[in-house]
């Protein structure tokens, strides 16, 4: 497992400080496109309501399967990619980020002329995707990304001097002989030196380059910085020197990171909070040491379980797998969208239709005589088979063999004729909800937050 150098102490797990980057609903959808003329028929929903703050001088840790959107969030934190609804807001105050989430909360009949002029004026001064030319300058300055993969990331067509120098002449902060002394004042404080200003990336190590993307967020010294994996592509003893890097960086210079990685080791060696995120949704958020200590969501201990060492149980310890394939996120499920893949699931999670079918789909050939779909709503459907055989098979199966949790959930499965009626009980998002000292969970099992519809 990567470690921290011995003589660099680990991370402290500090008092909650004023965010720098506050998110609230923050949604990316990506259109999905079929025909000749390109019709939107979908949207793939990258990112779909994510709130959590970043503390200034503290690194939040951003964990999940890959094509969960962990990258995506990022990239809209930073503006490189423009948000389909939500905001993300810089240096956003404890009172106005206590206003906005009131504001938010509250009917849009019941908000008064004053409170929209204030949300307004509050979007305008703090909320990236409003601001304008000084004020922009100031977030790009103070907001930099570090890139997983560090060679696509750096122009191999240029110096090392002109990449790391880039951002101070563009920003006018330096030229001539004192922009060579910035560049090389900033690649002797990530390990490298006057030695490398002269070569291509290309002719550099894996751990190298990233030291060179490092040094180059580096150069306008900003608050801020995403690391997008920032390690994942580097060998195990490189790794090790880079996160100390990163850490002896924050501490001499008080950094605020937002650490994106698949690597719940490394996370929890970096991160003061962790944020878990499943198909486009934070499913638990927690300080680092609280959500290891005691997870509240089965996706969040089943990704500890895949890594035993972890969770510190010894020869006892056993190695297991998500079972199950990530679904669509073009039609993500209902209620808990983990609930196809949980093995806790009840029947309040969210089941509906499209469950069914996909369970009679990958266990059994009698789909093979249905011959179509009619869909009352998402929970509500008949299905037509070419006989009555095929039908009366297909209740049969369903009422025997699905998933306990599945077939509580269904109030009707009745058979007329060669058609076969499927009805569940509709159910709402699952909410993010408060389980104790700030340890956010969206499991109904400890929030008991699924409701009808």
């Amino acid at each position: 497992m990567t470690t921290l150098r011995d003589d660099t102490p680990p991370v402290g797990r500090r008092v909650e400080a004023e965010p720098v980057i506050t998110l609230r609903a923050v949604q990316k959808y990506f259109p999905v496109r079929e025909g000749v003329f390109q019709q939107i028929v979908g949207n793939v929903q990258a990112v779909d309501g994510v709130s959590f703050d970043v503390p200034r001088g503290q690194t939040v840790g951003l964990v999940g399967e890959s094509g969960c959107g962990k990258t995506t969030l990022g990239r809209c934190i930073a503006g490189l990619t423009d948000t389909t609804g939500g905001g993300v807001y810089f240096r956003l105050s404890d009172r106005d980020r206590r206003f906005l989430d009131e504001f938010d909360g509250t009917p849009a009949e019941r908000r008064t002329s004053e409170q929209r002029a204030q949300a307004a004026a509050i979007d305008a001064a703090h909320r990236i995707d409003r601001l304008k030319g000084d004020a922009w300058r100031v977030y790009r300055r103070n907001c930099q990304f570090v890139f997983q993969d560090a060679f696509s990331s750096l122009n191999p067509r240029q110096l090392v001097k002109d990449i790391v120098g880039r951002p101070l002449r563009v920003h006018r902060e330096a030229s001539g002989a004192d922009l060579i002394g910035r560049v090389v004042a900033l690649l002797e404080s990530v390990g490298l030196g006057r030695q490398h200003l002269y070569r291509y990336p290309h002719q550099f190590s894996g751990g190298q380059r990233q030291r060179i993307s490092i040094a180059r967020a580096l150069a306008l010294d900003p608050e801020f910085i995403v690391l997008d994996e920032p390690t994942s592509a580097l060998d195990v003893s490189v790794q090790s020197q880079i996160l100390n890097l990163l850490h002896e960086l924050q501490q001499e210079r008080g950094l605020t990171y937002l650490f994106i990685t698949h690597d719940l080791g490394v996370v929890r060696l970096m991160s003061d909070k962790i944020v878990v995120m499943y198909l486009g949704e934070v499913v638990e958020q927690a300080g680092a040491d609280e959500l290891f200590a005691s997870p509240r969501h089965p996706y969040t201990e089943a990704l500890l379980a895949a890594n035993p060492d972890l969770l510190e149980r010894g020869e006892e310890a056993e190695m297991r797998g998500l079972e199950g394939t990530v679904p669509d996120p073009a039609r993500p499920p209902h209620g808990c969208r983990f609930h196809t893949r949980c093995p806790v699931a009840t029947p309040r999670c969210g089941w509906e239709v499209d469950d069914a079918v996909a369970w009679l789909l990958d266990n059994t050939t009698v789909l093979n005589e249905m011959s179509g779909v009619e869909r009352t709503s998402d929970f509500e459907a008949t299905l037509r088979f070419g006989g009555d055989e095929a039908s009366a098979e297909a209740r049969s199966l369903l009422d025997g063999e699905a998933p306990r949790p599945m077939r509580s959930a269904l109030v009707e499965l009745g058979v007329h004729g060669p058609e076969l009626r499927i009805r569940f009980d509709p159910i709402e998002r699952v909410r993010l909800d408060d389980v104790g000292e700030g340890h956010l969970t969206s499991c109904i099992l400890h929030t008991g937050c699924a409701e009808g519809g």
